[in-house]
């Protein structure tokens, strides 16, 4: 293979021998194990990492160092990559001349800074800004511009042969049965460990779960039977090897400081996580010990809850050491421990168990399991608390949207009921639910009750009333809701908005681009999955940097949503323009130039043209904002974050108003902005806790949008006036 091939002659530009461990490692106590190895690499390698690299141009000059390619060091290796460039295929090269970075611009024959650990896949998302996880060296890789974007940010899976999408699906941007990213054969070992060492480096950040397909019950934390399987099937080659070596030494002027640990061992993720057993490069580990600790004895279960069961039991003896305990319930793995005890949760009341336990050595030799001891959980006879602060949001024809505060329960609650005039409509897990199917002009008293594990029921909430629209204001297609074209053209992003009253399959729809206002309309994006009642969908361009673009993504693309400010977009159904932003066949008028362009609350549907055939570009259509606005991407007005808790109890009432007052129940200030259905502002009041309302007394009887805004968050709900 390409790679390896290669790498045979990187040896020779560093004769370093890695047949002993190395003195990097010299105050770390490599005799722990499992988590408590873990901790001890992370205390290290953040320690360590003295020299926090920026973006540009530090992971650019470092990459151009650490990736040379090893014959050709005018070159830098790009992952992903597999073949010489003979095949006319360049998304697939090995190598690239390393003065073709990306620049931005669209070319295509460049390589950029692959994120492996996926930027919005992190929690919170990895920035490139300031220096930090995203601009980390031992993740950011070269690669191919077409094929990173090919990679998006789809999660790692299992596969074979080259780099490409896997068959193995999940629930992705593209809907549940998403298929994963397969990095090639070449580079799964890479991926790997670099996953691991971002896992270690950053904890929580950047969890193996958020980013591979794969089962972490097997392991003590969250990492993934995966990317344990890819540390052995891909052993460490000698280019990473020098990576490590650039690293750790600080007189190079873009090297970090500190060493990826899996890489100078790849057995040291057996020693933390289990699973088949990795190369030991060290030879500390893997002796010619194959004797079996003893079976643990006196296994005894304690402090039975409805949920949870503490189990003890005494020392296992080995001829070497036992390092920790497998813990099972049922048969199947639960746990992990390194002491001789563990609390086993996530049980179910009234339910019988049998616990067994086995012991392991370092060389991961394994005892028998001990004899089944049995505990039952406790009766759960306790109901959760009444759901509160029930908010009705997203009024329209045939539909509202209902949130509320979480419930409690000494065990755990599992979902919510639904019911609307004392009849059950729906269960949810969520805190929030649209409910669909509903008459027009109807108002409906809505209520909630909590459910745990054992089925036990709170008491229904206190009601509060839902009324629809009569329907007339209900769009009839999908619509572009916003157009965001950053000062750096990565910083891309189209919103689609539903507000037609109905679940929409994307699977008809596409999106294309108009180069410079000439021409036919090219790189069609398919879109798939659903958009739900009063929800928007983003599309983001591939190498976007800016946090609230990422994380508010829903696809992300190379071409179409590489446009600049003179290329119309389209929106498509069944290969019908339904919608466009910028006039078709202009000749390259620049009508958006690094502004963002957000659809007036006025409008409900797409402009339908003047021909009432083929949609027309209105520029009145939409609100103009300085360059670089995202702060209102992922929300389309009136669509509620039911996760911003400025709005989880709010309120405003009575609606239809009688009188000539409206008040709010708000738990921080909030400015309230009126606006008639044409869109025009009619009136800017503040609210308060202590003076929370305002006069309506000069609105005349009918329909008005209410918009509530507090810090960067809003929403938007209808008032009646009676």
């Amino acid at each position: 293979m390409v790679k390896k091939l290669l790498l045979l002659i990187f040896i020779t530009s560093f004769s370093i021998s890695f047949s002993q461990v190395e003195s990097y490692y010299d105050d770390v106590n490599l005799a722990l194990i499992g988590i408590d190895l873990k901790n001890e690499l992370a205390t290290k390698i953040i320690a360590t990492h003295t020299n926090m690299l920026t973006y540009t141009p530090g992971v650019w000059e470092a990459s151009k160092i650490t990736d040379a390619n090893p014959s050709n060091s005018s070159e830098v290796v790009l992952i992903y990559g597999w073949e010489d460039g003979s095949d006319g295929d360049i998304t697939n090269d090995s190598t690239r001349d390393n003065s073709l970075q990306d620049s931005g611009g669209g070319a295509s024959f460049v390589w950029n800074r692959e994120h492996v650990f996926s930027k919005s896949l992190a929690d919170p998302i990895l920035i490139t800004t300031n220096p930090g996880p995203g601009t980390d060296a031992h993740h950011l890789r070269p690669a191919d511009k077409t094929r990173n974007s090919t990679r998006s940010n789809y999660k790692f899976a299992s596969g074979s042969g080259n780099s490409n999408r896997s068959s193995v699906t999940y629930n992705g941007p593209e809907g549940a049965n998403t298929r994963g990213w397969y990095p090639g054969d070449e580079w799964k070992g890479d991926v790997a460990r670099m996953m691991m060492y971002m896992y270690v480096r950053y904890g929580d950040q950047c969890l193996p779960t958020a980013v591979g397909v794969g089962n972490s019950t097997s392991t003590p934390d969250d990492m993934i039977d995966l990317f344990l399987q890819w540390n052995v099937e891909d052993p460490v080659s000698e280019f990473e090897k020098g990576r490590n070596t650039f690293h750790e030494n600080t007189s190079n002027t873009y090297a970090q400081g500190n060493r990826n640990p899996f890489i100078d061992n790849p057995y040291l993720a057996t020693v933390i996580w289990g699973g088949a057993e990795a190369e030991d490069t060290w030879g500390t580990y893997t002796t010619n010990d194959n004797e079996a600790p003893t079976v643990p004895t006196s296994v005894s279960l304690s402090n039975i809850t409805t949920y949870s069961i503490d189990a003890s039991w005494t020392a296992a003896t080995d001829n070497i050491g036992v390092t920790s305990y497998d813990i099972f319930v049922d048969g199947n793995l639960k746990g992990n421990s390194t002491s001789t005890n563990y609390t086993i949760t996530g049980l179910s009341s009234s339910t019988t168990y049998a616990v067994t336990v086995l012991a392991k050595d370092i060389s991961n030799n394994k005892s028998n399991q001990t004899t089944a001891v049995n505990g039952t959980t406790l009766v759960d006879n306790d109901a959760p608390t009444t759901p509160t602060n029930l908010i009705v949001t997203n009024e329209i024809g045939n539909s509202f949207r209902v949130s509320w505060t979480e419930s409690t329960d000494n065990t755990a609650v599992t979902s919510y009921d639904v019911y609307l005039d004392g009849t059950f409509n729906t269960n949810t897990i969520n805190t929030a639910t649209t409910i669909t199917n509903l008459n027009i002009s109807t108002t409906y008293s809505v209520t909630v009750l909590a459910k745990d594990s054992a089925n036990n029921e709170s008491a229904q909430s206190t009601p509060v009333d839902a009324t629809t629209t009569d329907g007339t204001n209900n769009a009839n297609e999908l619509f572009f809701s916003e157009y965001v074209e950053g000062t750096f053209n990565g910083n891309n992003a189209i919103e689609i908005v539903n507000l037609t009253g109905n679940t929409i399959d994307m699977a008809n729809y596409s999106i294309k681009k108009q180069t410079n206002g000439a021409g036919g309309w090219i790189s069609e994006l398919p879109l798939s999955g659903t958009i739900n009642i009063n929800d928007v969908f983003v599309i983001i361009n591939s190498q976007a940097e800016d946090d609230s673009l990422n994380s508010q993504a829903d696809l992300s693309s190379g071409a179409p949503i590489n446009f600049n400010g003179n290329d119309p977009i389209g929106l498509f159904k069944n290969g019908s323009l339904i919608d466009i932003i910028g006039v078709f066949n202009s000749g390259g008028g620049n009508f958006a130039e690094n502004v963002t362009l957000r659809r007036k609350l006025s409008v409900l549907e797409p402009n339908i043209g003047s021909d009432k055939n083929l949609p027309e570009w209105n520029l009145n259509e939409w609100e103009t904002f300085s360059e670089d606005t995202f702060n209102g991407i992922g929300v389309f007005d009136g669509v509620l974050n039911i996760e911003n808790e400025i709005f989880n109890s709010f309120k405003m009432y009575p609606n239809p108003a009688n009188g000539n007052s409206v008040y709010f129940n708000v738990t921080e200030d909030v400015t309230i902005n009126i606006y008639n259905v044409l869109g025009k502002l009619i009136s800017i009041s503040e609210v308060t806790k202590n003076k929370n309302n305002i006069d309506i007394s000069q609105l005349a009887k009918g329909i008005y949008l209410v918009k509530i805004n507090s810090r960067k968050q809003f929403i938007t709900k209808k008032l009646i006036k009676n």
